[in-house]
């Protein structure tokens, strides 16, 4: 299926959850924006601002977080239940890190704390079935980022399709759903400020083998974010493919 302005002209916005100032949706912003994809950001924070219903957008995107999705936060109940009923209605979902660990949850996963933090650039293996295919295409791995210390269990019906060294559970779909444990949506401007915010977290892990330090991570970054931005269009342009009219 290929999307034309005349299609998105009428078509309901995609609705990005958002949980903290400083992880936006990056390339996928630019992405929805190329193609003419109404999209629009709601901030978590503000529970007022939480939609009742899901049923006017055309798909669900959250995006990470430092917090836990085992949180008692006022408005990850009702996230959970948005994603519920996205589910029920086979509008499609898109989860990043914090974000792919709230759909699981509310899928009936399990988000456990990971053998041991990963933050920084690090290689993920594409899984060998089918649907890694559909997602991914050829590309076989390739150099994710990564900032998280939890991970999920893969609810009923989702099929694996990433892996790192470090953390079993990077990627599966369930349909037209899509869940991630690491950022294949970074920029190098958001790398850079990921670091400043993180600066502490940054030295309290440093005995992490999963663990790279700020000069590191930003070590070549423009050429990391470049090739990363070639998976995620790869990725992003078959979950539009599912977006409901």
């Amino acid at each position: 299926m290929n999307i034309n302005k005349m299609q998105t002209a009428n078509m309901k916005p995609v609705i990005v959850f958002k949980n903290v100032a400083h992880e936006g949706p990056g390339y996928l912003g630019d992405f929805f924006t190329s193609k003419n994809i109404p999209w629009q950001i709601i901030n978590t924070g503000d529970t007022a601002a939480l939609p009742s219903s899901i049923m006017d957008y055309s798909g669900v995107v959250i995006m990470g977080g430092p917090m836990s999705a085992n949180d008692d936060l006022p408005w990850i109940r009702p996230l959970i239940n948005l994603v519920r009923e996205a589910k029920d209605a086979d509008i499609p979902l898109l989860g990043h890190c914090l974000g792919g660990q709230i759909i699981s949850k509310a899928l009936g996963g399990i988000v456990s704390v990971n053998p041991v933090k990963e933050i920084g650039w690090g290689e993920v293996a594409v899984s060998k079935n089918e649907l890694a295919r559909h997602w991914f295409g050829e590309i076989e791995n390739f150099n994710s980022f990564h900032w998280h210390g939890e991970t999920f269990s893969l609810p009923q019906g989702a099929t694996h399709l990433l892996a790192s060294a470090h953390c079993q559970n990077q990627a599966y779909s369930i349909g037209k759903h899509l869940a991630f444990q690491s950022h294949i949506e970074v920029t190098a401007d958001m790398v850079k400020s990921w670091c400043e915010f993180g600066k502490d977290e940054l030295a309290d892990s440093a005995s992490s083998p999963a663990v790279q330090q700020s000069d590191d991570m930003q070590l070549n970054l423009p050429l990391h974010t470049f090739f990363l931005n070639k998976v995620a269009k790869q990725v992003y342009g078959q979950w539009i493919k599912g977006l409901v009219y």
